[in-house]
């Protein structure tokens, strides 16, 4: 189960995702590309999970 927060990566947005990995890779880079124009890479946004995790 993985979980990202825009308000973690400093959006004013309540917009959260949890699931499997790759479910919320997916839902995270279209919530950010859609409303805030910015297009990050399934790499990124992994990254953020490993951080996140402490990994």
């Amino acid at each position: 189960m993985a979980e990202l927060k825009a308000r973690d990566y400093g959006f004013d947005d309540d917009f959260v995702v949890s699931g499997e990995v790759e479910e919320v890779i997916e839902k995270f880079r279209a919530h950010m590309e859609e409303e805030h124009g910015i297009d990050y890479s399934k790499e990124a946004v992994m990254q953020f999970l490993l951080r996140k995790q402490g990994i």
